[in-house]
């Protein structure tokens, strides 16, 4: 094998022509979709002034992308997942579309408040239908483009560019927000989504590993949520990682603290959002050099209660730098944990169930994102918001302690 393409190469993966045009792809649409989030964010605190109609945006997402991670895995394990990623790209920039129509000064002069956010509500559950299948092609889509042998190097590099989009995406749409307005901003994220399709059509359609045997629907569903459950690393990973972004989600109320608490206005918002991303592409950059193969288990348990900590800090702080700070680090022992869960997912998943499998870990993992938001909007709105911060810090502490507990098979994990 050529020296360039070695796994011991730390950019192994990234000299693949078609990994680089599904890096280019992955970091657009999250570059987008984070721009979008806080851009939404904002506008919504600013319309209602109320902390739980931000969890309501996330509660909006959710619900489909929930609901129908299952039913999305099994269509695209069916399918070709280039195909499928250009479509899911489409609606989302539908949604993109619709966002700025209905932010231009035009629709606030002539709708009411309250229909405008229900509009807003409705165009986020439409994105989520669509990460509902986006999840799982993309996840699918990186194993066929680059061999086994570069799994892990790939996923350091996937994470990287994920992380490197939910840096700079809330940081411009921060700014963007502040000098052109809600529209303005919208249009740099259909820009964006634009680029994500054109470097799609750079990648060729792939083989779709499927048994085309006549196996009932719900009998594949259930293959895909057995597996996950069989398979004591990957769940211990997605449970722990699940609880974790569940109480740790100060980020949906970060419009919150840059009002109210930091005051430090949109601009402010644009680098709080940021800063995570920022401390977790750092960490991606590092593990590109230094592999965690070695303890695996210990170091993501580690990296979680780091995480825990990290929350509690941004909680109690009043000072813009510690706040931004405790989120930056917070992003760094975020990232240790991602590459260890994402390389569990591809190393152990059959490529005929990467789809129902990545479908799981949306379940686990990516919708408690969404009820994480929620949740946090809730009880921010029932304890205040400085508490409701500090008691999810606390709650993610609780579950890194009885996760090393009761789950010995991931203390001992390694990834080798």
């Amino acid at each position: 094998m050529e020296d360039h393409r070695r796994a011991g190469s730390p950019y192994a993966s990234f000299r693949l022509s078609e990994f680089r045009h599904y890096i280019v792809t992955r970091f657009a649409i999250v570059f987008a979709l984070n721009m979008q989030s806080t851009i939404i964010g904002w506008k919504i605190y600013e319309l209602t002034k109320d902390p739980l109609s931000l969890g309501l945006i996330g509660l909006a997402e959710l619900i489909p992308a929930f609901s129908l991670a299952l039913f999305a895995g099994n269509i695209v394990d069916k399918i070709e997942k280039r195909a499928t990623l250009i479509r899911c790209v489409g609606g989302y920039l539908a949604c993109g579309l619709s966002f700025m129509i209905f932010t231009c000064p035009y629709a606030e002069k002539h709708l009411t408040v309250s229909l405008i956010v229900w509009i807003m509500y409705i165009t986020a559950f439409a994105g989520g239908i669509i990460r509902a299948f986006s999840s799982p092609a993309t996840f699918s889509l990186m194993s066929l483009v680059v061999p086994r042998e570069l799994y892990a190097n790939a996923t350091t590099w996937s994470s990287a560019s994920w992380q490197s989009g939910a840096v700079l995406g809330p940081l411009t749409g921060g700014f963007l927000y502040a000098w052109f307005g809600a529209p303005g901003a919208f249009s740099t994220v259909i820009l964006f989504h634009i680029i994500a399709g054109l470097s799609l059509f750079r990648i060729n359609p792939k083989p779709v590993f499927y048994d085309k045997k006549n196996i009932p629907a719900l009998q594949r569903l259930g293959e895909g949520v057995r597996f996950v459950f069989k398979t004591r690393e990957i769940l211990a990973a997605l449970s722990l990682d699940m609880f974790a972004v569940l109480f740790g989600g100060a980020v949906a109320l970060l419009p919150v603290f840059a009002d109210e608490i930091l005051k430090v206005g949109a601009e402010g918002l644009g680098a709080l959002r940021a800063a995570p991303a920022i401390g977790s592409c750092i960490t991606l950059l590092l593990l590109a050099y230094i592999p965690l193969e070695h303890k695996a288990g210990i170091k993501l348990l580690a990296a979680v209660f780091g995480f825990g900590i990290t929350i509690i800090i941004f909680g109690l702080s009043g000072i813009f730098w510690i706040s931004w700070t405790a989120l930056f680090l917070s992003g760094m022992f975020d990232g240790v944990s991602v590459v260890i869960r994402n390389t569990i997912l591809q190393l152990k998943t059959p490529d005929e169930m990467r789809g129902r499998v990545s479908a799981v870990h949306t379940m686990f993992v990516g919708s408690s994102n969404e009820f994480g938001s929620f949740e946090s909007g809730v009880t921010a709105k029932w304890m205040g918001t400085v508490p409701a911060v500090i008691f999810g810090g606390c709650m993610t502490l609780l579950v890194v302690i009885t996760t090393f507990i009761v789950s010995p098979s991931l203390r001992k994990l390694q990834l080798k």
